[in-house]
């Protein structure tokens, strides 16, 4: 498999695109909100301002190379490790990816900039688009999302609902769900007021499964979930428990010393770069790089033994992420 460093990641397991390629447009932690959650740590840089972080040429060079090896994904998912809408030729990246590809395109935004008639325009070139809205109240928004100045909920809310209005494809709504913060009584009725305004075509609930940006955010158990998905209304899922059937990628058995030599080194670097991006467990890397047990640890063990990767504690669960 060649490598694909810069912009493209994966395939990775999704709980909420199955196979998904992700496609990284922003630098790390480029975004317009500082998350309590995140699972990348915190901001590094807080802006509304757009611009052209990456040429969005090679962005698509990297795509057709990988379309060229034919891997199998659902989605391809601009995504990655900032908020992509910052990126001021995300429309022109749409209409490319779709010239040389019926893969379906998913955004994965915060959704804090479609108040902007040129945001809107550009997501809605997407197939799915999947916004956030994890409080319809200032004073809880400003708690789990911290945004940069000129950003409030009222905002955030009337862009979602132009965006509606405009945008014929899928809208996905997640609500990240903190124990304690958005989780009250009064919190869940203004989201579900603010979700009957928006008319989303699903509502997915998620929590804490991975490592936080602040490290005392609790996860829900999967009752609580349950509880809110039903006030919540019909369209309400939970999305926030990983599904273990994902099928892994198979790949060539490489028939000398030099060619496992190589997909050894390639190997590693593709899950240096997809850890870049988020953090996973033993059981992500499996399926997204089609490993064995004993290959991913072999990995793995590669990676921390550089200080490359560390190691989390989630629960019961163990995450790996590129070391800052």
């Amino acid at each position: 498999m060649a490598e694909r460093k810069n912009y493209l990641y994966g395939p990775v397991p999704s709980r909420r695109l199955g196979r998904s390629l992700g496609v990284d447009i922003v630098p790390f932690k480029v975004c317009s909100l500082d998350c309590v959650y995140c699972q990348l740590g915190r901001t590094l840089k807080k802006t509304v301002e757009r611009g052209d972080y990456v040429p969005i040429e090679s962005v698509l060079a990297e795509l057709k190379q990988a379309l060229a090896e034919r891997i199998e994904v659902d989605y391809i998912s601009i995504a990655g490790s900032g908020e992509p809408t910052l990126h001021a030729r995300l429309g022109e990246l749409i209409d490319g990816m779709k010239q040389v590809t019926d893969i379906p395109i998913a955004i994965i935004t915060n959704g804090t900039l479609l108040y902007r008639p040129d945001v809107r325009t550009d997501c809605a070139k997407a197939d799915v688009v999947m916004p956030s809205l994890d409080a319809a109240d200032e004073e809880t928004f400003r708690r789990i999302n911290c945004p940069c100045q000129g950003i409030n909920v009222e905002k955030v809310i009337s862009g979602l609902c132009a965006f509606r209005e405009e945008f014929a494809g899928q809208i996905w709504l997640e609500v990240f769900l903190v124990e304690g913060i958005n989780t009250g009584r009064d919190q869940i009725a203004r989201i579900r007021e603010a979700i009957e305004q928006i008319r989303p075509d699903k509502v997915q609930l998620n929590t804490a499964v991975r490592p936080t940006a602040d490290s005392s955010v609790r996860r829900l158990d999967a009752e609580t979930l349950h509880r809110i998905a039903a006030l919540l209304g019909p369209r309400c899922e939970v999305v926030a428990d990983p599904s273990p059937h994902h099928q892994a990628l198979t790949e060539k058995e490489p028939q000398s010393t030099a060619e496992t030599t190589a997909a050894t080194t390639s190997t590693t670097q593709t899950l240096l770069s997809m850890l870049k991006r988020r953090p996973c467990s033993l059981n992500d890397i499996r399926a997204s790089l089609g490993l064995s047990r004993n290959e991913a640890l072999k990995h793995i063990s590669d990676l921390q033994s550089r200080g490359l990767i560390q190691s989390e504690k989630r629960g019961a669960s163990t995450y790996y992420k590129a070391s800052p």
